[in-house]
């Protein structure tokens, strides 16, 4: 798959999770978390998930197509808006048609759901979110953030990463906030597992050798 489609369709999908989504739940139920859900991703609360490239709830289907206000009229959501608590991080104008490609809406939700596992294998106890604002999925021990990203303005395809509150040295950092792997690098839930705890291992390695 040639990463303009994927990137197109994850800066759609992005768009959706706060518009749709978070900004809704928010206003309704005080919370902007979302969840890793089959073939994509849902708020904690709320009667919509996406679902590959439609966006599934109440018995009905609504394809992502158009731009994000005629989305919502199709599926009945009032005043569609991102989150109170941040400035909208979504690369996707409000009037723009959505370009949602179904196999990269795939690829993504894949990516999603093999993090989900490798972080609940990790961290069995942890809460995992998946953050509207960035887009990531991720949960946080001992002060390092370990978690997924579909892809951002600094790296445009999916990653892993681990990024320790205080600034790190050593050979497995190789991010200006941390570690960063490639999703092609981490082909299954075993890899992406074995590369967290890695991550865990290099973040404390640095404080036992101060005692």
């Amino acid at each position: 798959m040639d990463t303009h489609t994927l990137v197109t369709t994850r800066r759609g999908l992005h768009a959706v999770a706060e518009h749709l989504l978070a900004g809704p739940q928010e206003r309704a139920h005080g919370t902007i978390h979302l969840r890793v859900s089959d073939g994509g991703f849902a708020p904690v609360h709320g009667p919509w998930r996406v679902e590959g490239a439609e966006l599934v709830g109440g018995g009905g289907r609504v394809p992502l197509t158009g731009t994000l206000a005629d989305v919502a009229a199709a599926a009945g959501i009032a005043g569609p808006a991102v989150p109170g608590g941040y400035d909208t991080h979504a690369d996707w104008p409000a009037g723009r048609p959505l370009e949602i490609d179904p196999a990269a809406a795939a690829t993504l939700a894949g990516w999603f759901a093999r993090g989900d596992a490798a972080l609940d294998a990790f961290a069995p106890y942890a809460d995992r979110v998946l953050w509207p604002e960035h887009f990531d999925l991720g949960l946080v021990r001992d002060e390092v953030n370990y978690g997924v990203s579909p892809g951002d303005a600094g790296h445009p395809e999916p990653y892993a990463y681990v990024g320790p509150w205080a600034p790190r040295s050593g050979p497995f950092w190789n991010a200006p906030f941390g570690a960063l792997r490639p999703a092609a690098d981490l082909p299954d839930v075993a890899a992406l597992t074995a590369f967290l705890l890695a991550g865990r291992d290099a973040a404390i390695r640095p404080r036992r050798a101060r005692r």
